[in-house]
């Protein structure tokens, strides 16, 4: 029996997966994917998922892996630049192949609301050898993945579902359909298909060669790529990807007068293109995102005499997120009629840090200890910062940190600047991210005892992305920091409150003098956090 749900896109990709009957659910928060977990997580013990927040990206992927090695499904989850930190299991598991179905839903940020660079997850998914759906709302959402599901053990390989941040945090009604039961433990039986040392690789390659022409196969006939032609014919044609097909349709007023051909199921269904491109003489193509399918286009099957007009030709922006403004403007020449103009005109407000919030004193703390070097040198000194809500701390008033880069890197970089002689050296990270990928990075500038001094910022959640639960928190994390090798005596917590001030600036003065590597835990829970326990 069918029902109809108000969902997010990001829902509506959880829910599909709950009605696909998977055993498991793996991701590391990650706006703007954080909502496919969290909405499986909620109805994870009513439907008998194992559904917990994992280490970090990589560790998500080959959980889900393991699950699909047994021949359940599974789904992993998280943002573009996650699936760069879990490349090594994705990339290698196009290889192995799968058992139960995998799905990874990457939700990419164009505009980059809330994330340090742009990336298009497509391009990852060619790279891989595997299948990618983009859809184009929410309903697609839901019955994309119901279908990548199903596609995945019929060609035994992982199968990822593409959202962007407009799709992944907007809502609409869904239509859902019956769910199915999740499959019998059935675990891989021959021995060589995960077992990737170099001569079982190269015969597992070649099988994933000879998957090609079904992949290819399976896009040309599918569903999702559709050529839909007008009633009178048209020398211009179009080319679209998932969201972008709705601002094709938004700025015709829903009925496009030129032959679309919407792509939502890679590799590129080159028949498909090549019927298009034989009926026109000038071809726009606009998609979300990289200008992926206009290389493949140009680069593979553009034929001789044809124009052909989108981001390599500059009649669409490369930047950021593309509007029904921006697209309807190129495609007509001016600004549709009646399209409202508040995407593109409202201005950004800047983030900063919550009232309250236990960052801004610790980077107070800090820049308070740092005048006297700052004199001394001539400059002002900031800290190695990472990723996480602290990375706010650049902004006035503040004013306090010199990097965020990836997770991770503020101890990697700052251990890196140390050991060339920068001093004072500093870096802040959170408990969270370190537990992420700062632990690694820990220990190698324990082993050289680098002259440094990392502060962690223990809040006790992962704030960022809405409170979630950390894993490295309070004395759990003190216990790991040890068992990382950092001498005992110079392993400070401070509790950076004003009754607190002059005790902990006198802390953080003598560690930066040590002539070695110090570690201060600043532990004070985050404001947003306390409010919803309080609720």
């Amino acid at each position: 029996m069918s029902n109809r749900e108000l969902l997010l896109g990001d829902d509506a990709v959880a829910l599909a997966a709950i009605h696909s009957g998977i055993s498991g659910a793996y991701a590391y928060p990650g706006t703007p994917s954080t909502e496919i977990f969290e909405f499986i997580q909620a109805r994870a013990k009513e439907h008998g998922i194992q559904a917990f927040w994992s280490a970090n990206e990589k560790v998500a992927y080959e959980e889900a892996l393991g699950t699909s090695y047994v021949g359940k499904r599974a789904i992993v989850s998280m943002k573009h630049v996650g699936l760069n930190v879990a490349a090594d299991p994705f990339v290698n598991s196009a290889s192995t192949g799968v058992k139960g179905g995998l799905v990874v839903c990457v939700a990419d940020d164009p505009g980059m609301h809330s994330s340090q660079n742009e990336q298009d997850s497509r391009v990852l998914a060619r790279f891989a050898q595997i299948p990618c759906l983009e859809p184009a709302n929410q309903q697609e959402a839901y019955d994309m993945t119901r279908y990548a599901f199903e596609l995945s053990e019929q060609i035994r390989l992982p199968v990822m579902i593409r959202l962007v941040t407009r799709l992944a945090h907007s809502r609409s009604g869904v239509v859902t359909a019956p769910a199915v039961p999740q499959n019998e433990m059935n675990p891989v039986e021959e021995s060589m298909q995960f077992t990737l040392v170099p001569s079982n690789a190269r015969v597992l390659y070649r099988r994933l060669l000879e998957k090609q022409p079904t992949i290819i196969k399976c896009a040309e006939e599918s569903k999702w790529n559709n050529l839909d032609l007008p009633e009178t014919p048209s020398s211009i044609g179009i080319i679209t990807n998932g969201i972008a097909y709705n601002y094709v349709r938004e700025t015709f007023g829903g009925k496009v007068p030129h032959p679309v051909l919407r792509i939502s199921q890679s590799p590129i269904p080159k028949q498909k293109i090549r019927n298009l491109l034989s009926m026109v003489d000038e071809l726009w193509i606009v998609e979300e995102g990289f200008p992926e399918i206009e290389d493949l286009v140009r680069g593979v099957i553009e034929p001789a005499g044809k124009i052909i007009h989108g981001k390599l030709d500059g009649s669409l922006p490369r930047a950021g997120e593309l509007t029904p403004g921006i697209v309807g403007k190129a495609l007509l020449g001016s600004w549709p009629e009646g399209l409202a103009k508040t995407l593109d005109e409202t201005p950004n407000r800047p983030p900063a840090l919550c009232d309250g919030c236990a960052h801004t004193d610790t980077f107070a703390l800090f820049r308070h200890a740092l005048e006297p070097y700052e004199k001394q040198q001539g400059k002002r000194i900031r800290l190695y910062s990472d990723i996480g809500c602290y990375a706010l701390a650049f902004y006035e008033p503040h004013d306090a940190i010199q990097t965020c880069v990836d997770m991770g890197a503020s101890i990697s970089m700052c251990a890196g600047a140390s050991y060339v002689g920068q001093f004072p050296a500093i870096c802040a990270i959170g408990d969270s991210t370190f537990a992420h990928s700062g632990m690694t990075s820990l220990l190698t500038a324990s082993r050289q005892n680098a002259n440094m001094v990392v502060v962690i910022l223990d809040n006790g959640t992962v704030a960022m992305t809405g409170t979630q639960e950390t894993l490295a928190t309070g004395q759990d994390l003190v216990d790991m920091v040890l068992g990382l090798g950092v001498d005992k005596d110079h392993v400070r917590v401070i509790n950076p409150v004003k009754s607190k001030y002059e005790e902990n600036l006198a802390i953080i003065k003598e560690e930066i003098e040590y002539k070695g590597l110090s570690v201060i835990i600043s532990k004070r829970p985050c404001v947003q956090w306390m409010r919803k326990s309080k609720s």
